[in-house]
């Protein structure tokens, strides 16, 4: 989340007067994330999320997220739901932009998780995607193999800036990974940024599930292989904690237990996600605008998670026993 449209307190109270909420009280600005301007609404009946889309969202594609929001929270999945305005709508206009108002999850994001933490998310995300199976709508992931070779263009040499030799190791790593990307293994709607500032937790157990700005139709595994990479390594020195890998497979086996083709790819996938996110976050990092409250997340650890998955052998070696 982040803020780069600002809006007034009489632009806010007149956006306001849209919705059967409340009366307006306050703005207050959300300055974690990259993608989206975010406020927390006050209302004298509650807090709300205001949403106000920027550039990288196609507007034609919001649907598609909002309505997801609404299968999933009607077939158990605790997130946020859309408002729907006084016109029947939940998708609005504002500023020349689309925006939305959403209901407001309690809890907070984790800044360390620990093992019972991805125990928990490993059963949530299992849940998540077996209440998205007979959701009817399909979305591309375009943050997928072709997806990537288009940021790495548009990055170019200034990768280099970010460490010495990048722009040539992502130049290997995206050629060898696209040549052996898998298909056919079980596919549906998935999150596609359950990073921990996603997912929150009320006393360790997990209480909701935000932001689906980038949900789409992918593999169930390369969820697990994401997750993987934001939950289970160890700041600074990006070492995997095996300990919470193994927690987080488990919890998700559980739910959905994993076919053998999933797990004998699972290296590939967790090398294919942190290139993924290592490309985002260099263009990110790249591009970032002088005038927005934002905090760009630094590249540089997702090059030494691709150099680990680089080296694993076997999906053992995320900690599956048995």
């Amino acid at each position: 989340m982040a803020v780069y449209t600002r809006l007034s307190n009489e632009e806010a109270a007149a956006f306001t007067e849209r919705y059967a909420v409340g009366k307006f009280v306050k703005l207050v600005d959300i300055a974690g994330g990259i993608e989206n301007t975010n406020y927390f609404l006050h209302t004298d009946g509650g807090v709300y999320l205001l949403t106000i889309y920027e550039a990288r969202v196609n507007p034609a594609e919001l649907p598609y997220f909002l309505d997801l929001m609404t299968h999933l929270k009607k077939n158990g999945l605790n997130c946020p739901l859309p408002v729907v305005a006084k016109n029947g709508k939940a998708l609005q206009d504002l500023n020349g932009k689309k925006a939305c108002l959403t209901t407001f999850l309690t809890g907070q994001s984790v800044l360390k998780p620990r093992s019972e933490h991805c125990l928990e998310l490993g059963k949530a995300m299992a849940k998540m995607h077996l209440a998205g199976v007979n959701y009817p709508a399909v979305r591309k992931n375009d943050l997928s193999v072709e997806g990537w070779k288009k940021l790495l263009a548009k990055i170019g040499k200034k990768a280099d800036l970010i460490a010495d030799g990048l722009y040539d190791e992502l130049h290997y790593e995206l050629d060898d990974i696209a040549a052996r990307w898998p298909s056919g293994l079980p596919t549906g709607t998935i999150h596609a940024d359950l990073f921990p500032d996603n997912v929150f937790f009320t006393e360790d157990k997990l209480s909701g599930i935000i932001d689906f700005y980038f949900a789409c139709t992918d593999m169930f595994a390369y969820e697990l292989a994401v997750c993987i990479n934001a939950w289970c390594f160890e700041p600074r020195v990006w070492e995997l904690n095996v300990t919470k890998s193994a927690c987080l497979i488990s919890g998700y086996n559980k739910v959905r237990p994993l076919s053998a083709a999933e797990k004998k790819v699972l290296p590939l996938l967790a090398r294919g996600s942190a290139l993924r996110f290592l490309l985002t976050r260099t263009f990110d990092w790249l591009n970032r605008p002088a005038d927005a409250l934002v905090t760009p997340k630094d590249p540089r650890e997702y090059i030494q998670k691709l150099r680990f998955h680089h080296g694993i052998r076997s999906y053992f070696e995320y900690g599956f026993y048995g």
